[in-house]
């Protein structure tokens, strides 16, 4: 996926991955390993309603207030999808 301007999003699918571990059950996201893509939306509240009517799993007990001067954006909230990648999703 690609905007106008800016990086774009590559999505790969591996089937049956050649190499590497699988994930620590166990990671946290303040762990050296830990990844996760950040998205930004204007309405998380809403976003996060729909991952939730979608059972989607929440790493963040839901849409968490941020101060915007240390943090750089008002909420957030952290998912993971099916394989386990996070995505973090923000309101500026």
């Amino acid at each position: 996926m690609r905007t106008t301007s800016g990086p774009g999003i590559e999505f790969l699918e591996y089937l049956t991955p050649r190499d590497g571990r699988p994930r620590p059950a166990d990671i946290h996201a303040n762990d050296i390993v830990h990844w996760q893509t950040m998205i930004v939306t204007d309405d998380v509240d809403l976003v996060a309603k729909k991952l939730r009517d979608a059972h989607v799993r929440f790493v963040s007990p839901g849409v968490v207030a941020m101060p915007r001067t240390k943090a750089g954006f008002s909420k957030a909230a952290l998912v993971s999808d099916p394989d386990g990648h996070d995505v973090l999703l923000i309101q500026k």
